[in-house]
């Protein structure tokens, strides 16, 4: 069974969002991890400055099974990248939660409050 925290929001694309201080920061999940296994590679498609679509495509991260895509869950300006991931990749597999990919400076903050909640999230993965 997945790790789910409560206060964080998701996407059905298995990212986790936290806000702080009106910033989105923005992970993958622990389901997502579990998934992917050994996380070997990520590759940030934007830097920081660039604007983000909601559901655009800004980082892939690559597995020793797959490549998947790291989706914005909302759109704005990317404000920072985890760049210490690029060294240390596998940290995804060994704390989802406490590795943050990006912090997104969002156009609506107030539009996280609609996307998934722990419960929300454990039904979309089944759990």
């Amino acid at each position: 069974m997945s790790n789910i925290p409560e206060g964080l929001r998701y996407t059905e694309e298995h990212e986790w969002i936290r806000m702080e201080d009106g910033v989105a920061v923005v992970g993958i999940t622990d389901y997502a991890q579990d998934a992917l296994t050994d996380i070997v590679w990520i590759e940030f498609l934007a830097d920081e400055g660039d604007a983000v679509e909601g559901n655009g495509s800004f980082a892939s991260v690559e597995s020793v099974k797959s490549v998947s895509d790291i989706y914005a869950p909302l759109a704005g300006t990317i404000v920072a990248l985890n760049h210490d991931l690029q060294d240390a990749p596998e940290a995804m597999n060994e704390d989802a939660y406490g590795s943050w990919i990006a912090k997104i400076e969002l156009v609506d903050a107030g539009a996280v409050e609609g996307l998934l909640d722990a419960a929300g999230y454990a039904a979309v993965i089944g759990e």
